[in-house]
């Protein structure tokens, strides 16, 4: 982005609020439409909601698509987002049939590198970051039980969220309401799988008055045995809400979560042993590698009304997360005194503030918003290594130390944001957010032949970005939109060196995208159809130079660019018909010539772990009682595994269907379904570990299998 641009955009002003961004037409009407705890001005909503329940994606001027909570519990498992956001453009979400290394998401090529976790996408629950400070997020503590909305935001306006912003998944759970509810559920399906879930939720009052209360709280237990072999998880997990009304304008909401998983590691495979066995996992029997994580978070949420035309919010958590993980590391490897051995220890904690302040006014007969406000969040982590070996010989054991560290990690963005409703028909939104990440090493195992791997590095970025909308119609509007983002290196990617010696890899640069898009959204019936074109050029792209024995290695790529196509369709048909269709074209490729560790990379590669074609499809029938059932299909075509593009991942195309019976009796609801997935047993590989060195890309998904549940539910009328 020029000059000129950049200056434009921060003549309008406005930091964008990382927990809050709501649009509608109107900025007048934006701010009086909706007063609950639920709505805009209390979560990390991303757009705003009508008052009647549908959704204003109409109004957006940013491509931005929102699932329903009941889309994931209707016929479902309940355990992985992956299960319902394939209905996303632009989205790639894929299970790993890992619970040691969480779901691959990615938004428009973004985070597909990531070996676990979550990378190049913020992720927020309740408006708590569930990405920390250096971008590394995870999705393991999001209740699917309790979620009243996902909401996925892509290109430029995520750019106003700071780093790591390919883009912006946003969890907003349910919050209680009259009359009481008490709700169970169970799931069984193939692999041993089963999960049981408890939910109780009401309140005092209808929120509108001095001392109402609402609450929910909510449990679940998942375990498995797994698909492959050593791939069983047990996962525990908790979510709860408690909100109250001080005085007639303000609100207070307190938020708990707590999520325990002890998960095995089976790995990846090379690609004859995925088609010799896809369900082997001998490496991983070998070292018992696995990993354990257990993490509980509090937040606390003020909002005051102040006057008819300002509004205050003030958000603080705290969070404390320890890990153990076993890796398939050779002890071989380990003898290299750099080496920082085979099993990591972390013990993390992280809190942040989050203070916003919203203005609406007009000038003439013109009427904007403003919301401006200070984000700061921080992380400590203490880090250990050891050998998972002992004297006595003995692998995937806990060892001596190789690894002792303390790594402090945090940032400071103040940001602004407006819109303006120029006239009737056109709508500009511009903002701009400076991010500073900082982050701080400090070595406490030092040996004659390990030395001082201490050091620090700071970034600073200014992330503007504007908007422009035009309503051709009321039910037809279009926009273009550009904005700037940037994405840090993690700790994790700051740790090991390309050159294998010893300290933090330093030389490492943020990656700097420059987005343009041009979209259109058009209301037709009681559906609504969406189209959005795209490129981003990336400067200083992060990406695997090396990954062996679970270990990566990154360096800069140079330039990149992603051009892409989004295409999406939401349709009611009649009263129990629903059908859903997207379509993402993405063309990701280096623009330039990349060296790492080994092989350069030639200019005109794709960028490995990309899908350049996904397509789904499903068709729901859903009468509020009686029988239900619903069908859909997914494609995914070939993904290169590494730079080099020399092997890929093939393209598949998989079918599930489902059907159950809903039983209404007075207060008593009883809702039971079965299901398949892979219908037609497909053998395929569900996702990929980018670049890894021994050639062990390939992490299979499923045959067929099948799943059956109940949920019952009380009112307490």
């Amino acid at each position: 982005m020029n000059a000129k641009t950049s200056a434009f955009i921060i003549t309008f002003l406005s930091f964008l609020n990382p927990v809050s961004v709501s649009y509608a037409q109107s900025a007048t009407d934006a701010s009086k439409g909706d007063t609950d705890d639920s709505s805009d001005s209390s979560s990390l909503m991303i757009i705003k909601r009508e008052i009647s329940g549908g959704l204003s994606e109409l109004d957006t001027p940013a491509a931005v698509s929102v699932v329903d909570g009941d889309d994931f519990r209707n016929s479902k498992a309940q355990v992985n987002l992956s299960e319902s956001l394939g209905s996303v453009p632009g989205l790639q979400v894929q299970n790993r049939q890992n619970y040691a290394q969480d779901l691959q998401l990615s938004v428009r090529g973004f985070g597909s590198r990531s070996m676990y976790g979550v990378r190049g996408v913020r992720i927020y629950v309740d408006g708590i970051p569930a990405t920390m400070p250096d971008g590394q997020g995870q999705t393991s503590n999001i209740d699917l039980n309790s979620v009243e909305r996902v909401e996925v935001l892509r290109g430029p306006f995520s750019a106003l969220y700071g780093n790591a912003s390919g883009g912006v998944v946003n969890v907003d759970t349910q919050t209680g309401s009259q009359p009481a509810k008490l709700e169970a559920g169970t799931y069984f399906g193939s692999y041993g799988s089963f999960r049981n879930s408890v939910k109780a939720s009401g309140a005092t009052g209808d929120g509108t008055h001095a001392g109402d209360v609402n609450y929910l709280i909510s449990g679940s237990r998942f375990t498995t045995d797994g698909y492959r072999d050593h791939s069983g998880t047990q996962k525990n997990l908790g979510n709860g809400k408690l909100g109250v009304r001080i005085d007639d304008a303000s609100t207070l909401t307190l938020m708990f979560n707590s999520v325990s998983v002890d998960a095995n590691d089976p790995g990846g495979l090379t690609e004859s042993e995925w088609h010799d066995d896809p369900t082997q996992a001998k490496r991983a029997d070998q070292y018992n590698a696995r990993k354990s994580l257990d993490q509980t978070q509090v937040g606390l949420r003020y909002q005051r009304q102040i006057g008819e035309n300002d509004e205050f919010s003030l958000m603080t958590y705290h969070g404390e997360r320890h890990t153990t993980q076993y890796q398939t590391i050779p002890a071989a490897s380990q003898k290299n005194p750099l080496n920082a051995g085979g099993v990591i220890v972390l013990e993390r904690k992280y809190s942040g503030v989050d203070t916003r302040w919203k203005h609406d006014d007009q000038i003439g007969s013109v009427p904007f918003s403003v919301t401006g406000g200070l984000d700061y969040e921080t992380m400590t982590e203490r880090r250990f290594g050891y050998e998972n070996f002992n004297d006595e010989g003995d692998l995937g054991v806990k060892g001596d130390e190789r690894r002792n560290e303390k790594n402090v990690m945090w940032n400071l963005d103040p940001y602004l944001q407006t819109t303006w409703n120029l006239t009737s028909r056109w709508t500009l939104d511009a903002g701009a957010r400076y991010s500073t990440v900082s982050f701080d090493s400090q070595d406490y195992y030092i040996t004659g032949s390990n030395p001082d791997d201490s050091g620090s590095r700071r970034y600073h970025k200014l992330l503007p970005m504007a908007s422009l909308n035009y309503a051709v119609t009321p039910a037809l509007n279009t926009y273009i939109s550009a904005g700037r983002g940037f994405e840090t290196p993690t700790i994790n990617e700051l740790s090991y060196r390309t050159d294998g010696k010893s300290g933090l890899n330093l030389g490492l640069e943020p990656s700097t995208s420059n987005t343009v898009e041009l979209g259109s959204k058009w209301r037709v019936g009681n559906g609504l159809v969406t189209a959005a074109v795209f490129q981003t050029d990336t400067d200083d792209e992060l990406i695997v130079a090396e990954s062996v024995g679970g270990r990566s290695s990154y360096t800069n790529a140079g330039k990149t660019r992603r051009r892409g196509l989004e295409l999406s369709l939401d349709q009611q048909i009649e009263e129990n018909w629903r059908v859903k269709m997207a379509w993402t074209l993405l063309d990701a490729t280096f623009r330039n010539e990349t060296c790492g560790a080994g092989d350069c990379t030639p200019a005109g590669n794709r960028l490995p772990g990309i899908a350049r074609n996904m397509g789904y499809a499903s068709l729901e029938w859903a009468p509020v009682d009686g029988w239900h059932a619903g069908a859909d299909v997914r494609y995914m075509s070939d993904i290169e595994v590494n730079d080099e593009n020399s092997e890929q991942a093939p393209a598949y195309t998989v079918a599930s269907v489902n059907a159950g019976y809903r039983f209404n009796w007075n207060k008593v609801t009883l809702d039971l379904f079965t299901r398949v997935d892979n219908l037609f047993d497909r053998n395929y590989v569900g996702s990929v570990i980018v670049n890894e060195g021994n050639g062990r890309y390939f992490e299979p998904a499923p045959g067929r299998n099948y799943g059956g549940g109940a949920t019952l539910s009380y009112s307490f009328e």
